[in-house]
């Protein structure tokens, strides 16, 4: 009988995976902007590590601070949490592995997907191979076109049918998107960088919607 690995094993898992990346890089490709506008490759690792560290008070504070907008406190908090030596953040990573929080509205699919979009966030632009593996990219592709709060609209894959060229995998139905798992997963999280490596009449459709964010 085979035993089915949960997300929560999955995160856990590869929050070693970029335990061992982040340890590997030098000072500059540490300050290399990632894919993510508002980080650098060393704060997506302070965002990484953010549900190990701290409390939901302490993060409430930067809420407040931030006259309640989630997201200029989520960037506060990571480059807050940047300017501690990188050891100590991957120490985190590997020694608190398998601790998961809540995650209101994705739950602990939230998280695994958060560390397989985030290794590619700052491996992208360094140009590094670094990736999770193709079972991680299932599951995070069996989750993100349906729609995400906060992260994937429901209309952005109306009318599209995307087909991974790297497993069988596909899903929807209208003009055909192909290319491999982690490129479809990044674009349908809007990195329209990861748009230039798939193929298909419905790209165009997709990067005019990755435009306005639908």
């Amino acid at each position: 009988m085979i035993t089915q690995v949960t997300p929560r094993e999955q995160t856990a898992a590869n929050r070693r995976l970029l335990a061992d990346f982040f340890d590997g890089l030098d000072d500059d490709q540490l300050a290399t902007r990632s894919l993510c506008d508002a980080w650098t490759v060393r704060e997506v690792l302070g965002h990484l590590v953010m549900p190990l560290s701290g409390s939901v008070g302490g993060f409430l504070v930067h809420v407040i601070r931030a006259r309640g907008s989630l997201d200029r406190a989520s960037v506060a908090v990571a480059s807050d949490l940047s300017r501690r030596p990188v050891h100590e953040l991957t120490a985190l990573l590997r020694d608190r592995a398998d601790e998961h929080g809540r995650a209101p509205g994705v739950g602990p699919m939230g998280q695994m997907a958060d560390g397989c979009l985030h290794l590619r966030d700052c491996a992208r632009p360094l140009g590094l191979p670094h990736d999770v593996t193709l079972d991680d990219w299932r599951t995070v592709l069996d989750w993100l076109p349906s729609g995400v709060p906060g992260l994937v609209p429901r209309r952005r894959t109306a009318g599209l049918r995307l087909v991974a060229d790297d497993q069988d995998w596909s899903w929807g139905e209208g003009e055909a998107i192909s290319g491999s798992s982690e490129a479809l997963a990044m674009a349908l999280a809007g990195r329209a960088v990861a748009l230039d490596d798939l193929r298909g009449a419905g790209v165009g459709l997709l990067r005019d919607r990755l435009g306005d964010r639908r």
